[in-house]
């Protein structure tokens, strides 16, 4: 199975556009720049997209081992936060770190953070990662 996404560039590094598509078309466009990635302004970002790839990989796959547990979540909800620092070799993204909130009726505490670590460890996108990947996996009563 292969999956397709797309960019388009114009310009210079501080002064230019650009717009990320997806082949599902669920992102058809959406703009990114220089200040949407490094200061707060609007359109989106390469990190802010792998973000939301990480959690919604690992919300899948904490379904997945759930399940093999016989345990069936009523919801998983997951953030994401990705770290983009400055060294003296340019920007490199250097951790995330996923905080989860799921609510599984009947399940135990032990239970659920051992499906949480292995759906954590687990995840095609944490595997693709050369990054430390930290985690706050709550069950919420």
């Amino acid at each position: 199975m292969k999956k397709t996404a797309s960019a388009k560039w114009k310009g210079g590094i501080k002064g230019g556009e650009g717009s990320i598509s997806s082949g599902s078309g669920v992102l058809k466009d959406a703009p990114y720049g220089f200040n949407a990635r490094f200061e707060d302004g609007p359109g989106t970002n390469p990190e802010e997209l792998l973000g939301a790839a990480h959690a919604g990989c690992f919300s899948m796959a904490l379904s997945l081992q759930l399940g093999e547990a016989g345990m069936v979540p009523q919801s998983i909800e997951t953030t994401a936060t990705v770290t983009l620092d400055k060294s003296d070799g340019g920007f490199s993204i250097t951790a995330v770190h996923l905080d989860v909130r799921a609510r599984i009726p009947g399940a135990e505490k032990q239970a659920f953070e051992k499906a949480a670590n292995a759906a954590k460890e687990g995840c095609p996108v944490s595997k693709v990662l050369n990054v430390k990947i930290t985690m706050d996996a709550h069950l919420e009563a």
